[in-house]
């Protein structure tokens, strides 16, 4: 086991210790791709193969709903 040294002890008690954090937490990940975009996965930018994935996920998420 270490002994801390007389010097060490008194910065301790004069400057408090000091901890190391923890590495920095992610940042949140940007877009990197147009077909993760609202607009592009909704249909929105015209393309008609991506309209059609919306609607199916529409009617998908709609399946179970009570009407």
């Amino acid at each position: 086991m270490r002994k801390a040294g007389e010097e060490e002890i008194e910065r301790a008690m004069t400057s408090g210790i000091v901890f190391k954090s923890s590495k920095a937490a992610p940042q949140k990940e940007t877009l990197k791709t147009k077909a993760k975009k609202k607009g592009y996965v909704t249909g929105a930018h015209g393309s008609g193969a991506a309209k059609k994935k919306a609607d199916i996920r529409r009617n998908r998420a709609n399946r179970h709903k009570k009407k």
